[in-house]
Order: structure tokens, then C-alpha cells, then sequence
């Protein structure tokens, strides 16, 4: 400060610190947590009551200094007129601060009271630093002698100002500390609950898995006795007899659509050209995209009668082709095989939905359900093996977790302890 007096270099001592190890279980952590905490604020409130208790006295010195300085007319009367008005302003002010601005220091307790302890110290120093500044020349010149006094006692003052600040950063510190571990066990605990649970959820899905298994050979056993039963060995012939002769349909389609294409320009172009009823338009339609499904034998009267329409529009000029003879042609050719195509579509038909009845009667109602409660129980079993691999994931996250927790505990335990705590993980 202005004035001349700061912290002064103290002397450090290097001390050893002898540390012990100690193995404890993380349950253990909280109590340890609560006796190194009641341990410090017991250290602290003694130790600045010692301080307050030295310091006490360097208050009363203070005002005892200001009533001595204000009886003192420092022999202003030697001095030029000028400067002595000087020297009594100074002299006032410092009076006036050390009057008002020096009080006494309040009892210590508790926290509160030291932090009220360390405010008012702040509060004297820096009035009483602040005009001493200001008037250190009229000090230091014409008042030498209480200039020593209060340089040595502020001093000291604040010395154990700075112990005090001290001593309430490390205890804060020591409370930060203390959340951080408190916070840390939460994590844990938290972190071991949900380990706990994952685990058991893990149990119970093995166990739903174990049970849709036996669920799922069961239905196995079912299924494979009515698969070894003569009604579905008939089934299985009529099956096979029954998608081979699909295949014809394929032929007969392929038939149909080679001739419905030879006249596929004049179909499209009367589609578009003509004005026909809603059932006469769908006909149309189908025969230029698929002829095969509209082949049946109560259309018939309707396709002859599109195919006339057709052939008058060739021939009047209304729907334009390459080869008008040629394109009749076929149009004739078309309406001459249009009985035999009716009647192999009709028959495919009917042999068809007659064979699909007789796979109908023959297949088990039962299988059905059985292949259904199958599949569904495999889906069921699928997403509970998923769900186990998940659970697994999250405890295997859980565990690497942990130590790194315990070991963020242990430092800090090693920070406001000599002991060097190793928490053993049951």
C-alpha cells in the first residue's frame, strides 16, 4: 500500500508430510465426507478466534492512537500558516476515519461471523489505507511518531487479514470438495441402481426368451405332426399339380396378348377418340392393358361391338393406321379366335378355383394358425434378444463408469486429508 506497509516475505518451512493409506469401502465415504468437514470448520473457527482474538487488540491501539493524535496539535503554531491549515485537514481526516470507519470486531461462532470478521477487517483497512494514502506526507512529516505506530499495527492487521482470507478460501474449497464427492456418490448410487435393475431386466427377458423357446418347439411339434398327416400329404400333390397348371395361364396369356397387340394402335386410339358408356370404357381399357381378365363370355357382345366400331372408323378414315387392309385383317382374324380364347380363359378358370377349393378343403385350418403363432412367437423372441443385448451394453457402460468416479472420489479425499483413502469396490 501507499502508505508502506504490505505482506510481508514469511519464511516457508519445508514440513513433511508423513502420509497414511487406508483402505475403505465407498460406503464408508460419506461418514469419512462428514467428520473431515466437521474436522475443518472446528479448525478454522478455532483458528480465527485465535486470529481475532490477536487482532482485537491492534483495534483498540488504533483508536487509542486517534485519541492521542487528536489531542496533539502536532506544533502546527512553528509552521507557515498555509502548510498548517494543510496539516489539521489531514489530521482531521484521519481522526474522523479512525472514529467512524474503526469498530469493533464481532464475536466469532459461527461461518456467518467469520465471514463478518473478514468483511470488517476489509472495511478498516481500506478506510484507514485510503487516508493514510491521502495524507501520508502530513504523516510521515509532521506526525513521525504515530506514523511508525500505525505503519507496525496495520501491518500486523493485515497479516491476519490475510490469514483469515486464507483460511476461508481453503474452508470453501474443502465445501467445494465436498459437493463434488457428495455428487460424485450420487452418480455412483444412481449408476448401481440402474445396474441392479438392468440386471434383473436382463433375468426376466432370458426368462420370457426360455419360455417363448418351449413356446416355439411346441408349436414345432404341431405343426409337424399335422405336416406328417395323409390330408396334407394330399394337400402337398394337389399343391404341386396346382402350380404347374398356373403356369398355363401364362401360356394362354401370352397367346392372347400376341393377337390383342397386332390391333393395339387402332384399341388405343378408339379409347381415346371414342364416347362410350362407363362399362364399355372399363372393357376398353382392359383390353389394351390386359386382355386375358376381360376375356369372359358376358363381355363378349360388348368387345365384338367395340372391334365393329373400330373397323368403321378404319375404314371411314376416323382412326388413322399404317395398313388399313392389313389391320382389318387382323381385327377379322381377332373376332374369328375371340370364341376359342373365351373359352380357354373360361376354362382356366374354372379348372383354377376348382383346384384352389380342393387345396382349401385339404389344408388344415389349424396349420394356419400355428404358422402365424410360430412366426409372430420368433418376432417376439428376436426383439427380446435385442432388448437383453441392450440392456447388457448399458451395464457394460455403467461398469466402466464407476471406477473413474471412485477414483475422481479418491483424489479429492487426498486433497484436505493426509490420509490417502483407497475405496475398495465390493
Amino acid at each position: 500500500m501507499v502508505f508502506g506497509w504490505g505482506k510481508k516475505k514469511q519464511e516457508e518451512n519445508t514440513v513433511e508430510v508423513i502420509s497414511q493409506n487406508k483402505e475403505i469401502q465407498l460406503s464408508d465415504v460419506s461418514k469419512i465426507l462428514t467428520e473431515l468437514n466437521q474436522l475443518r470448520y472446528s479448525q478454522i473457527l478455532s483458528e480465527i478466534k485465535q486470529i481475532r482474538k490477536i487482532t482485537e487488540p491492534l483495534i483498540d491501539d488504533l483508536i487509542k492512537i486517534g485519541k492521542v493524535l487528536e489531542k496533539d496539535n502536532l506544533k502546527v503554531d512553528d509552521i507557515d500558516k498555509h502548510l498548517a491549515i494543510i496539516v489539521v485537514r489531514g489530521k482531521k481526516q484521519v481522526i474522523d476515519v479512525i472514529k467512524k470507519g474503526v469498530t469493533t470486531l464481532p464475536e466469532i461462532s459461527s461461518l456467518e461471523d467469520m465471514e463478518k470478521l473478514n468483511y470488517s477487517l476489509t472495511q478498516i483497512l481500506k478506510k484507514v489505507g485510503d487516508v493514510l494514502g491521502r495524507q501520508t506526507r502530513v504523516i510521515h512529516i509532521f506526525a513521525k511518531k504515530y506514523a511508525n505506530q500505525l505503519k507496525d499495527n496495520l501491518e500486523v492487521m493485515n497479516h491476519n487479514h490475510s490469514e483469515i482470507q486464507q483460511l476461508l478460501k481453503n474452508f470453501k474449497s474443502t465445501k467445494s470438495d465436498s459437493i463434488e464427492i457428495n455428487d460424485s456418490l450420487n452418480k455412483i448410487n444412481l449408476l448401481q441402481n440402474t445396474k441392479i435393475d438392468k440386471a434383473k431386466k436382463i433375468i426376466d427377458t432370458h426368462d420370457a426368451i426360455k419360455s417363448l423357446e418351449e413356446k416355439i418347439l411346441s408349436i414345432d411339434n404341431s405343426i409337424k405332426e399335422i405336416k406328417l398327416s395323409d390330408n396334407y400329404k394330399k394337400y402337398l400333390v394337389l399343391k404341386k399339380e396346382f402350380d404347374e397348371y398356373v403356369t398355363q395361364k401364362l401360356k394362354i396369356k401370352n397367346i392372347i396378348d400376341t393377337q390383342f397387340t397386332k390391333i393395339s394402335r387402332p384399341l388405343s386410339r378408339y379409347e381415346y377418340a371414342s364416347s362410350l358408356d362407363k362399362e364399355q370404357k372399363t372393357i376398353l381399357t382392359k383390353l389394351v392393358e390386359n386382355p386375358f381378365n376381360i376375356l369372359l363370355s358376358e363381355n363378349k357382345d360388348h368387345i365384338i361391338l367395340i372391334l365393329e366400331n373400330i373397323r368403321k372408323g378404319i375404314t371411314s378414315g376416323s382412326i388413322s393406321v399404317k395398313d388399313v387392309d392389313k389391320t382389318l385383317s387382323h381385327i377379322t382374324e381377332t373376332e374369328e379366335i375371340l370364341d376359342n380364347f373365351i373359352k380357354q380363359v373360361s376354362n382356366y378358370f374354372v379348372t383354377s378355383q376348382k383346384m384352389q377349393n380342393e387345396l382349401n378343403s385339404l389344408m388344415p385350418d389349424e396349420l394356419v394358425s400355428l404358422e402365424h403363432e410360430h412366426d409372430k412367437n420368433i418376432s417376439f423372441k428376436d426383439d427380446l434378444q435385442l432388448k437383453s443385448k441392450t440392456l447388457q451394453g448399458d451395464i457394460d457402460d455403467t461398469v466402466t463408469q464407476i471406477p473413474t468416479l471412485i477414483s475422481e472420489i479418491e483424489k479429492k479425499l487426498r486433497e484436505f486429508s493426509n490420509t490417502k483413502y483407497t475405496i475398495l469396490q465390493s
